[in-house]
């Protein structure tokens, strides 16, 4: 017997020579008497009874024993070892946890052998008996393509020549106690079907010419930390929708629509909610199926590299929201996946999310980690993403979250953290980090656990930035309060800045706080009609003035009326009332005079570029700081007046002689205020206030939130 060549896929696409193919690993199928889709519909599930047993032939060994004996007379059929396609290298990474880059071998990939094209297919499923392609090309026939396991590493593998692309096809997985399991997708599918339907879809060769070079090189060099990031969370589905029939945009509309009015407004990123494929709208995408296919609801997986194309083109980074906490128990799933608990843990309760009714990832299973460290690394390579958004991190970092006591097994040392998952994170953050520089690793984390966004060599979990969630709360928390009660609870706004440089925090507020009978943020505020919106754009020049990089989730930026609705587009037509088209226009300014002014982001994450003047004037319900660039080379004053009651005569005090620029006046006319301000500023005069030996006069407006820049 020929001695089988190593071969490595490293590429969708190969072409190896050698002759000992056996037939059954490349016949041809029938073709199908009805479309893919059809037929998979109307074959009801084999049952064990009507799966044609075909002999699997392991290795070498077993096909030397089951070869017939000599008699003289030639043999009815020889046994011939399978031949094999997916490296021992390959699979070993992936058995240790170090393989990151699992979906160029597992899945369906396009390949070549011996000048014919077709697709290897290849599935981890240790604890199965046998495993089968099923799909259109086989009349979702299992007896027809059984799979080839691979000796050691518990993975199935089958080349089958000349699939089209769209093909439907599934797993049909045999247990060792001889139960068919309902048909499984594929875990590394690229593509799949649209809900209700869940076959997996054999995806086109990716063949995209990116244009975004440009934008792949700045990136590299750059240094988010000190540059201003200011992001806008959109949920693709109902950003917008075409108006005739409430239908999704298309990635390509969204290409040409929101990435044009990202840009208009300023931001710097747009952060999706989850794209990966998921069978239920309602769960918003944070309930995922296929963690390598982007849903089909908006086109194909070439249409959203055009739209992450595009918003480069345009200097927009984009950020993914990535969900390696949890997983539905859709039984078409990962649940039960070879018939044992392969992606998830057996015990619920270590594998079972009460909160959400899903399954929790093994973390302490070698080749789950290299499961979500590969998905997370194929978003980064494949799709040029500019950086991912870890959804639920608590959840992950705590074996006790959301349980009570009994509910949950410590650890080896007998505490509550979770450190297969902490691994896990250390590990993503590293290999993407090392590999992409200029990326975004977002922590969306709601407590107080350490290093955060520390360096994994100081004991930090490494990731680049985190949500910082306290903040949201107590800030929303008190500009709820009528003005007349804030005096009492300058805690709630100011308690942020005690803790504002303990990590890279993003102050967020995001979709979460707009859903669910929270409201919507105008609707949040006191007030009369004029007050909720004057309260709402001070807060806006607050949060834009305070340390930390920026989100705001869509519609936001225009002051939507009611809470977010998933199932439709957002209130556009608001933009006809002047309240909301100047809350508009102050996003916009307030994004500009961020990124154009040092002062406000390049120390972000340094005690040194801030600096209180006022924090504790409770009577007058006053905050005013400081906000500095490197070597204080610039500097802005930000004041919030956070009562309907205006101060014609205040006086500040300031860090030096010069002309103070009013940058930002949220009481402007121009954003549908009263007008009252500064005219273009004032100069300071060396008169002693807030311990200072220079100070200001200024009209402070009701409810508003000033910029000043100074200018020596």
């Amino acid at each position: 017997m020929k001695k089988e060549p190593k071969s490595k896929l490293g590429k969708n696409a190969a072409s190896i020579d050698d002759s000992n193919v056996t037939s059954k690993a490349v016949s041809g199928a029938k073709p199908a008497a009805k479309k893919a889709d059809e037929k998979e519909k109307t074959t009801k599930p084999v049952t064990q009874k009507s799966v044609k047993q075909v002999p699997v032939v392991k290795d070498k060994v077993t096909a030397k024993k089951a070869a017939p004996k000599r008699t003289g007379k030639p043999a009815a059929e020889s046994v011939v070892a399978p031949r094999l396609f997916i490296s021992n290298e390959d699979l070993y990474l992936f058995s240790r946890g170090e393989q990151e880059s699992a979906w160029r071998f597992l899945g369906a990939n396009h390949y070549q052998v011996d000048g014919v094209d077709g697709i290897l297919f290849g599935v981890w499923a240790p604890a199965a008996s046998q495993v089968s392609v099923v799909g259109g090309f086989n009349q979702w026939n299992p007896s027809i393509h059984p799979m080839n396991r691979h000796p050691g590493f518990g993975v199935w593998e089958i080349f089958i020549p000349n699939i089209s692309v769209g093909e439907h096809y599934k797993y049909q997985i045999v247990t060792q106690t001889g139960d068919v399991l309902p048909w499984k997708a594929d875990p590394f599918a690229k593509s799949m079907q649209l809900r209700p339907e869940n076959a997996s879809v054999v995806p086109e060769k990716q063949g995209y010419e990116w244009q975004d070079s440009a934008w792949m090189s700045s990136r590299a060099s750059a240094h988010a930390y000190d540059s201003a990031v200011l992001i806008y969370e959109v949920h693709l589905g109902s950003w917008r929708r075409h108006w005739h029939d409430n239908s999704f945009l298309s990635y390509r509309e969204l290409a040409d629509q929101l990435v044009n009015y990202a840009k208009d407004m300023g931001f710097t990123h747009i952060q999706l909610m989850p794209i990966t494929e998921f069978p239920f709208d309602g769960s918003w995408g944070y309930q995922p199926i296929g963690m390598f296919a982007p849903t089909c609801r908006y086109g194909s997986a070439e249409d959203f590299r055009f739209f992450i194309d595009t918003a480069h083109q345009h200097n927009i980074g984009v950020l993914l929201d990535w969900v390696p906490a949890h997983f539905p128990s859709d039984e078409h799933g990962l649940s039960r996946f070879d018939g044992t608990c392969l992606f998830e843990h057996e015990d619920p309760r270590q594998g079972y999310h009460p909160d959400w009714n899903t399954l929790i990832f093994n973390y302490g299973r070698a080749e789950v980690i290299s499961y979500l460290l590969s998905n997370a690394m194929y978003w980064l390579e494949e799709f040029h993403v500019d950086g991912l958004r870890f959804d639920a991190v608590a959840s992950m970092l705590y074996r006790n979250y959301s349980r009570e006591e009994g509910e949950w097994i410590p650890n080896h040392h007998g505490g509550v953290e979770n450190y297969e998952a902490i691994h896990l994170l250390k590990t993503v953050n590293q290999r993407a980090y090392a590999k992409f520089p200029g990326i975004a690793m977002i922590a969306e984390e709601s407590t107080a656990w350490l290093g955060v966004t520390d360096l994994t060599a100081n004991g930090g979990l490494g990731f680049g930035f985190k949500w910082n969630l306290g903040w949201m709360n107590d800030s929303l928390r008190y500009m709820a309060r009528d003005p007349i009660h804030r005096r009492y609870h300058a805690n709630d706004i100011g308690f942020g800045l005690l803790y504002a440089f303990s990590e890279n925090f993003v102050l967020a507020l995001s979709h979460d706080e707009v859903v669910h009978g929270k409201r919507s943020l105008v609707e949040k505020m006191p007030g009369d009609e004029w007050q909720k919106f004057a309260n709402l754009r001070a807060y806006y020049g607050f949060m834009w003035a305070h340390p930390g990089k920026k989100l705001l989730f869509m519609g936001g930026e225009f002051a939507q009326r009611t809470e977010w609705d998933h199932d439709k587009g957002l209130d556009w037509s608001l933009l006809d009332w002047g309240n909301h088209k100047g809350v508009q226009l102050l996003i916009k300014d307030l994004n500009r005079v961020c990124e154009e002014e040092s002062a406000l982001h390049e120390l972000d994450y340094d005690s040194s570029g801030f600096e209180w003047i006022e924090e504790d004037d409770f009577g007058n319900t006053l905050f005013a700081f400081m906000r500095f660039s490197h070597e204080r080379k610039s500097a802005v004053l930000s004041i919030s007046n956070l009562t309907p009651t205006p101060n014609l005569s205040y006086r500040i005090g300031v860090p030096g002689p010069g002309f103070y620029r009013e940058l930002i006046n949220t009481d402007s006319a121009l954003y549908g205020g009263s007008d009252v301000g500064n005219f273009d500023g004032c100069w300071a005069e060396q008169v002693s206030c807030h311990d200072r030996e220079w100070s200001i006069q200024l009209k402070l407006p009701p409810l508003a939130t000033l910029f000043f820049k100074r200018e020596t």
